[in-house]
């Protein structure tokens, strides 16, 4: 028996599969230390989407490597020299190789160097698993995706696309529910294309989930635009269950058709619009999300203006940000970068607008008065969320997994601020 601690970085599903390896641990005999000072054993699962987060994975490597590591997650798939030089001895557990985590530990513990990145497990449906939060049931419902975006590394770490069946994550579901848990996260690298390599797709699985006769809720997670052309009227179907919060992620990354297509998302901004449009007009009040990129290697200025009067027309409730960065591996590494300091510009730019979007459209909800669902407790505060998934902070007390009626009272560019009513 030893002691483990586990980190985790990166997207929700990062971080299930963390929940999972955690508890492969504790079902192995081991038990899970309270620091990594502790511990017998570090495990770190990693995430390798910018430049930035892998810098801050590399430093967090070298701080963890006084004891044995493990290093999981993306960044011993996509950039393993990048891992061995900063800690020779690490063992490597990559995304889809959770299967072999009790006979990497037990190696490592011997001091055995050990590498599993190669794709043994796919399916992590079932899995044991210690939740990060126990009134959150994380759910993966695919590995891998189906695009070949020239800026990312997901594909070289997780893969083509492996949906896991609906049956299995239904079972998974009504586990995550009889645990205790009064949310769950469907999440994948790309939950619109889920389904389409097993003759299903989201909306027959959103359907299937919503049928559970329990009292939960159901946070969608990342979709890319290029399937909505085929699920669109599905889905917005498919939203209509008072299960389903009224939150769409779905990340455009410009509003140039030409950039898009040089990073080959394979959908262009009118496939956006149209579908921000549909959900919003289809339900009274919907919280859209994305992502933009600034400083893409062939973005010119204009291209530049388009993302600006995109985001002005749709007008997104949150807006993921991200300077452009060169990830080893991908195809846009090598095309001609723009200047650091044209980004830094755009940036800003880019991030002065969205914190007024925000901050007006959170604004529209003063006066809201509804039920709240309490799923996150911090620094002495408890954290609800609403219908359509805005964050809610209240003046009293409540506990993880309440339903609450509260009355928004204040807001910021972050959320929404009431007391409580009941």
């Amino acid at each position: 028996m030893a002691k483990i601690w586990v980190e985790a970085y990166g997207c929700s599903a990062s971080f299930a599969d963390s929940e999972m390896i955690t508890g492969l641990v504790v079902n192995g005999g081991h038990v899970l230390a309270e620091n990594p000072a502790d511990s017998d054993l570090n495990v770190i699962v990693t995430c390798s989407v910018k430049d930035a987060t892998a810098n801050k994975m590399v430093h967090r490597i070298k701080q963890l490597k006084r004891k044995p590591l493990i290093v999981a997650g993306c960044l011993p798939k996509t950039e393993t020299t990048t891992v061995e030089k900063f800690s020779p001895k690490a063992s490597l557990l990559g995304p889809n190789s959770l299967g072999k985590t009790l006979e990497i530990i037990d190696s490592t513990l011997k001091g055995q160097r050990r590498i599993e990145i190669e794709d043994s497990d796919i399916s992590k449906v079932g899995l044991p698993k210690v939740r990060l939060n126990p009134a959150i049931g994380i759910v993966e419902i695919a590995s891998g995706c189906m695009s070949e975006c020239t800026f990312c590394q997901t594909k070289l770490s997780k893969g083509e696309l492996q949906s896991f069946r609906t049956g299995d994550i239904v079972r998974q579901v009504r586990q995550e529910i009889a645990d205790g848990c009064s949310e769950v996260w469907l999440t994948s690298t790309d939950n619109g294309c889920y389904g389409f390599d097993i003759g299903t797709d989201l909306p027959s699985l959103i359907n299937a989930v919503s049928e559970i006769e329990r009292n939960f809720m159901i946070r969608v997670g990342m979709m890319n635009p290029m399937y909505m052309p085929r699920i669109r009227d599905q889905l917005s179907k498919s939203f209509e269950s008072p299960k389903v919060f009224k939150f769409l992620h779905i990340p455009v990354q410009s509003g140039s058709n030409k950039v898009l297509k040089e990073m080959r998302r394979g959908h262009t901004s009118e496939i956006f619009r149209g579908t921000n449009e549909l959900f919003r007009r289809r339900f009274e009040r919907f919280t859209v999300s994305t992502d933009i990129i600034v400083g893409f290697p062939t973005e010119t200025e204009e291209d530049f203006e388009q993302t600006l009067r995109l985001i002005q027309e749709t007008q997104p409730d949150i807006i993921n940000l991200s300077r452009y960065s060169a990830r080893p591996g991908t195809k846009a590494a090598s095309m001609d970068q723009v200047d650091v300091s044209t980004v830094m510009q755009r940036s800003k730019t880019v991030f002065d607008m969205a914190s007024s979007i925000s901050y007006k459209r959170n604004q529209e909800w003063i006066g809201w008065k509804g039920e709240v669902l309490f799923d996150e407790s911090a620094d002495g505060t408890t954290k609800g969320r609403n219908y359509a998934y805005k964050p809610v902070m209240v003046d009293s007390r409540v506990e993880i997994g309440q339903r609450v009626m509260v009355e928004i009272t204040g807001a910021t560019k972050h959320g929404l601020y009431g007391h409580v009513m009941s």
